[in-house]
């Protein structure tokens, strides 16, 4: 038995899957940015946070330290999002032309998603560590992966595809712009 999905499907399959993987990441930014308002108006409710990581010892500590750790999440969480909006947002207006696969939206898209993917390991990487720092000085923190800001390492190495893929396409522009002049 032999499966055969045209592109056409395939991106209409991708489209519907990144619209489910949007829909979730809205979710969670707004419920680390809302949970982190609210926790400021009633302290009582840190330890039942977002997903139910408890910050209260993080609180506790000092406002500041519960006010960066959860700002390095919230940015992680809407840098997420605006990845997969610009996903969406290129799937839906077509501009991935088949018959002629290199232009310069894609190009620009495949380099804007790696600094996107750059940054958001970077920001997880500085909050894992800043979070380290924390347990040294005896702070209670919940494990990185419970705030998000696990996994580090694989945006960076997205971020390092995506720039090579990006290089590939630029060289894709000129080979296609070449081929179309000798024509």
């Amino acid at each position: 038995m032999k499966i055969k999905m045209s592109t056409p499907k395939i991106l209409r399959t991708l489209y519907f899957l990144s619209w489910i993987i949007f829909t979730g990441l809205c979710i969670e930014a707004g419920g680390f940015i809302i949970n982190a308002f609210f926790a400021l108006v009633h302290p009582s409710a840190i330890s039942r946070l977002w997903k139910e990581v408890d910050l209260s010892g993080l609180f506790q500590s000092g406002h500041g330290y519960f006010f960066v750790v959860t700002l390095i999440m919230s940015i992680v969480a809407v840098m997420k999002v605006w990845l997969f909006f610009l996903i969406i947002k290129n799937l839906q207006n077509k501009k991935l032309n088949i018959t002629k696969p290199f232009n310069m939206e894609i190009r620009h898209l495949i380099f804007l998603l790696s600094y996107i993917s750059l940054i958001i390991g970077l920001f997880c990487l500085s909050g894992g560590k800043y979070i380290e720092w924390l347990v040294l000085k005896g702070i209670r923190v919940p494990d990185i992966q419970y705030l998000g800001l696990g996994g580090y390492d694989v945006w960076l190495f997205m971020a390092v595809i995506l720039f090579v893929v990006g290089q590939v396409f630029k060289r894709g522009i000129e080979i296609q712009t070449e081929n179309e002049l000798t024509i």
